[in-house]
């Protein structure tokens, strides 16, 4: 096990350029199932979760080429269904949350669908019910093995329904439009997600020969076709990072250039921030963010306290909560952090506590800070990163506080973040990994 020896009190300069997005890689990835030609995908991240997914596309036959250091080619031309059924392979969907979105492309393809309960971050319950749902109201009989916690769906012949999805699920959205480009006839899913990264996999499967309108809204209409073909895809930046690194200059007083951030599909991002009093300039397709010794939390019209809360697109993204709660324990003001949609999400906050952060947690969806206007610096600390988002956040603490802080299980901000450390020294941050 990895962990962090993080020097606080250190102020960064410099350029930093965000990764390819971790969520559309997963959908663009497990896409390549659709066709047996060649995709060719452009600005992969060299994360973790992505390495694992292309290790184990591997391993179920498709063929993948290097290309460049962020640049695969695959072709799904010989894909082994019985490998679906090994313990190897449900060893690797067990601990990748995102290969449920394998199931979507096979059921399309094959007609069968199998994985066990998948891994990923422990914040909460996150339910799966949605893409099942979806694939039934296609066609599909649906099986759930309650001792071995085995996922199968099987179809001899999808059909195009309607079908209103009971919540916007990004992954759900995404799984059932896979299935659906195949399916015969028209589907329409209405309540859809419509995340960038969600209309970059719709763009990308039309660009393949599927049929798909209404992107960029939650209506979709989409009629099958009989086959895809291959086709060459480039990923968004990962908005994460850069509301990651926005965030983290703030909380260390720091100048930074965020260089290509996609600044169109930030959506609200910016304006959330701007709202935390943080300043910043968009210089064509890039963000400057000044040194700032202070900045102050708006309150509302009325005078009532600023409510940062998550929603689906358009609305605010619930991976960045973190990132905004811990920015708020160094601002002037106060902020009510509302996490919606995961109920474990927030319970890191007890370290920040420990570091002399004023936060009330007054349920598991709802966190008040009272930021202490950088009178105040944090206090380094041992901690253990609980998740992806949450690790990250605890980074941007540490790099913030006084002292030398210890940051244990690392490795699940490897999942998420490519050699965050690396990147970040040389920006004067730090940051030392140590085996344990």
């Amino acid at each position: 096990m990895a962990i962090f020896k993080v020097e606080g009190g250190r102020r960064l300069k410099g350029e930093i350029t965000p990764q390819g997005a971790k969520n559309e890689a997963l959908q663009i990835l497990c896409a390549t199932l659709l066709t047996k030609e060649r995709v060719v995908v452009h600005n992969v991240p060299q994360i973790l979760d992505i390495l694992q997914l292309i290790e184990l596309l591997a391993a179920m036959g498709v063929e993948v080429e290097r290309l460049g250091e962020n640049s695969y080619a695959f072709r799904a031309a010989d894909i082994d269904l019985e490998y679906l059924r090994s313990e190897d392979y449900h060893k690797r969907c067990r601990r990748l949350r995102g290969s449920v979105m394998m199931i979507g492309p096979l059921l399309a393809r094959f007609g069968v669908g199998y994985i066990p309960k998948p891994g990923g971050d422990k914040i909460g319950r996150r339910r799966l019910d949605t893409h099942f749902l979806g694939f039934q109201k296609l066609g599909a009989e649906f099986n759930f093995d309650k001792a071995d916690e085995f996922f199968s769906v099987e179809a001899k012949r999808l059909k195009g329904c309607y079908m209103l999805l009971d919540e916007a699920s990004v992954t759900g959205t995404a799984n059932i439009v896979m299935a659906a480009v195949l399916a015969e006839g028209t589907t329409t899913i209405y309540n859809a997600a419509c995340e960038p990264y969600l209309q970059q996999l719709c763009r990308m499967l039309n660009r393949m020969g599927a049929k798909i309108s209404g992107i960029a809204s939650n209506l979709l209409t989409i009629e099958g076709v009989k086959e895809l073909g291959g086709t060459e895809h480039t990923m968004l930046p990962d908005m994460i990072e850069v509301g990651s690194f926005i965030g983290m200059a703030a909380m260390t007083q720091s100048e930074l250039t965020i260089k290509n951030v996609s600044y169109d599909n930030l959506g609200i991002i910016p304006a959330q921030f701007a709202r935390m009093g943080i300043h910043f300039e968009q210089r064509g397709d890039d963000i400057y963010i000044p040194q700032q010794d202070h900045y102050s939390i708006e309150s509302f019209i009325d005078g009532s306290i600023m409510t940062i809360a998550d929603a689906p697109w358009p609305g605010l993204t619930p991976d960045l909560l973190s990132i905004f709660l811990v920015v708020a324990t160094q601002a002037k003001g106060a902020v009510l952090i509302h996490q919606k949609m995961f109920e474990s999400r927030l319970f890191f906050v007890d370290k920040l506590i420990d570091m002399g952060a004023q936060i009330i947690l007054c349920d598991p969806h709802r966190a008040t800070v009272i930021g202490h206007d950088h009178r105040l610096q944090l206090r380094a600390t041992k901690m253990t990163s609980p998740d992806i988002r949450a690790g990250v956040a605890l980074l941007i603490a540490a790099m913030s506080a006084e002292g030398t802080s210890t940051i244990q299980n690392v490795e699940q901000i490897d999942r998420g973040y490519n050699n965050i450390d690396g990147r970040l020294n040389a920006l004067g941050a730090n940051i030392i990994r140590l085996d344990e």
